[in-house]
Order: structure tokens, then C-alpha cells, then sequence
């Protein structure tokens, strides 16, 4: 009974001083950057209230997002700092009370703010992400042309099954064009039955044309006709301002809809190591939560840990670290130089031995 009521205890204090460092380290985000583009959109653009409203409330969860880890590690470094200070973790020991069993109610809370994160990363921040890009685009630099962009995709999907599946290599918007076009074409069973490539497709009178290209029927799996052509029309309606508002930046797309890009491009053998580093950290940086729950709990017991001060101190410290740490292997993810998945992981698991190595410490 006293055990429950021990978890309980810490298991609040670690989750109140976690809420705390939310509101803290959003603030300091929001103040350094958030802030400033909203006073540049002003200044340059004129933009209306409403629209700075928008671009604020649409800014937070990416912001959110970012400072789970740091808050967990921030939380327990102070929490557990403080007990270790007041003498409240001596009282514990002497109870009887072993290192895991104090520290389990702050590894557990930095479990559940993982999952948590992911699921937030996964929900929430996509959908934020590209209500935040529209306003800003539409609204605030008043864009009612088109941009070019690499790597179109659309869909054709009836009844939860896709018929028709367009990729283009580009869309260059001052010609209207669509270059490097693959069309395939699904049968029931979710099977390509035709496919038609073409080098380029312009669009007039309400219609994509096709240049340049061939046709291909498909039976279990072997192509069995083929006809090459100089223009065909491409069975696709949507216009251009439709297919590329339906276009997403990776940080606008899903778990489930960056797999499904990766996918498509692998077919069209595009390097997609910059999609795949983005799809693996959508996993990792929510995971860095846990770690940091693992690293904060036996610095935390330190004996040098007798302000808070210090402990935020050391906070800001292996934040930095583990930031820089991040942003290399995503750059060497992205790159190539290592497989997407690996690079990725990279933070974490060397988190992961830090975090062990000071809990075997502080156990003894």
C-alpha cells in the first residue's frame, strides 16, 4: 500500500515538472522563432489578425512536438534532484526501497509520453503542418498561381480501392507540364494490369495530353501488348491547381503516407533516402523520451544535484549534445552514406548505453 502511494507521489511530481518544462521550452521556441516569422509576415506581407491567429494555434504542435524529450529529461533531473536533496531518497533507501523500484513510476511516465508522442506525431502534426503551409501560401503571400514541384503524385481511389495511380518527375508550373509521367492502372485484386509512360503531358481545353510515350497491358505480372504513341490523352480530370494542392511536403504526410510515397518512388527508382530518414524519426524522436527518462533519473540522484539550477543546467547540456547528435545522422541519412533506419537510431542508442550505464552505476 505504501508502495502505490510512493509511485503515486513521484509519478505526479515527475508529470507536473514535465508539463512545466512543456510550457517552457514551447515558450522559448515560440519566442525565438514562431514569433519572428509571424512579425516578418506582417512587416513584409501585411498579414490580417485572423491569419496570425491561424499561423500561430497551426505552429503549435510542431513546436509541442519537438520539446516532449526535453521536458522528460528536464523533469526528471529536477524531480529526482530535489528527493535526492530534501533527503526524501535517503528515507527511501532506508525503508528498504531499492534504485528500480523509485525510479519505475519516471520510466514509466517516459513510456507513456512516447507512445503518446508518436501517436501525436502521427495525428496531429501532419495535419497542422499543411493547414500552417495553406495559410501562409494562400492567405498571407496571397500565391493564386502555382509552384513547380518535384515528384507529383495522384490517386485514383473508388471504393477503398486505388484504380489509377499517376507519378510525374515534376510539374513545372510556367508551362503547365507534367514531366516523367507513369500511369498505372489497377485491376480488383489490387494487381497493375495497365501501364502508360510518356515524357511529358501538357494540359489544355480541359485535358491532360500525353507525348512520347508507350502503352502497356499486363498479365500476371508479364507485359503482353505494347504500342508506342505520339499523344494520348491521360484519363485523369483533375486540373492543375488540383493535383498540385493535393501534392504534400514529407513533414505534411503520415507514417502511412510517407510508406506509401517510398513505395511509389522506389518504383520509378528515385532515391528516397530523405523520405525514409524523415519516416524513421517519426519514430525515434518520440522514443528519445524514454531515453531521456533513463539518462535523467540516475544524474538526477546525483549528489551534486542540489539545485535546480544545476539540473537545468545539465538539461540544456545533453539536450544540445543529443540534438547535434541527431541532426548529423540525419544528415548522414540522407545522404546515403548509412541506411536510413540505422543513421536514425544512432541518438538513441547511444542514449540508450549512456542511460544503462548510469542506472547499473546508481543501482549499486
Amino acid at each position: 500500500m505504501h508502495i502505490r502511494i510512493l509511485d503515486k507521489y513521484i509519478f505526479r511530481e515527475v508529470l507536473l515538472t514535465f508539463l512545466f518544462g512543456i510550457c517552457a521550452f514551447s515558450a522559448v521556441f515560440i519566442g525565438s522563432g514562431t514569433l519572428f516569422k509571424i512579425a516578418k509576415y506582417i512587416t513584409d506581407y501585411g498579414a490580417s489578425l485572423s491569419s496570425v491567429i491561424k499561423v500561430f494555434v497551426y505552429g503549435l504542435p510542431n513546436v509541442i512536438m519537438w520539446t516532449f524529450p526535453m521536458s522528460m529529461l528536464l523533469a526528471t533531473l529536477l524531480t529526482f534532484g530535489r528527493l535526492s536533496s530534501s533527503s526524501e531518497i535517503t528515507a527511501m533507501k532506508s525503508c528498504g526501497i531499492g534504485f528500480f523500484r523509485i525510479a519505475m513510476p519516471a520510466i514509466l511516465l517516459g513510456f507513456i509520453v512516447s507512445i503518446c508522442a508518436i501517436l501525436f506525431n502521427e495525428y496531429v502534426v501532419p495535419w497542422a503542418n499543411t493547414a500552417y503551409r495553406n495559410v501562409v501560401y494562400y492567405e498571407i503571400q496571397g500565391n493564386s498561381g502555382m509552384k513547380s514541384q518535384d515528384h507529383v503524385i495522384l490517386k485514383d481511389i473508388q471504393n477503398g480501392q486505388i484504380q489509377r495511380l499517376l507519378y510525374a518527375r515534376r510539374y513545372d508550373a510556367d508551362t503547365e507540364t507534367l514531366q516523367g509521367l507513369t500511369l498505372q492502372e489497377f485491376n480488383d485484386d489490387g494487381k497493375v494490369v495497365h501501364v502508360e509512360n510518356a515524357d511529358y503531358a501538357e494540359y489544355g481545353s480541359d485535358q491532360w495530353v500525353m507525348h512520347n510515350g508507350m502503352l502497356y497491358d499486363i498479365t500476371e505480372g508479364q507485359s503482353e501488348h505494347s504500342l508506342r504513341f505520339d499523344k494520348q490523352v491521360l484519363p485523369i480530370k483533375a486540373s492543375p491547381k488540383q493535383i498540385v494542392r493535393e501534392q504534400k511536403d514529407p513533414e505534411e504526410l503520415t507514417m502511412k503516407e510517407l510508406k506509401a510515397q517510398i513505395e511509389i518512388m522506389k518504383t520509378q527508382y528515385v532515391d528516397t533516402n530523405k523520405l525514409e530518414t524523415e519516416l524513421y524519426q517519426r519514430i525515434t524522436v518520440p522514443m528519445a523520451s524514454l531515453i531521456f527518462a533513463l539518462v535523467g533519473v540516475p544524474l538526477g540522484l546525483q549528489p551534486t544535484r542540489n539545485s535546480s539550477s544545476a539540473g537545468f543546467a545539465m538539461s540544456v547540456i545533453i539536450i544540445f549534445l543529443y540534438y547535434a547528435l541527431m541532426t548529423m545522422a540525419n544528415a548522414i541519412g540522407r545522404s546515403g552514406a548509412l541506411a536510413p533506419m540505422l543513421a536514425v537510431w544512432i541518438p538513441n542508442i547511444v542514449g540508450l548505453i549512456a542511460g544503462l550505464i548510469l542506472v547499473r552505476r546508481a543501482s549499486r
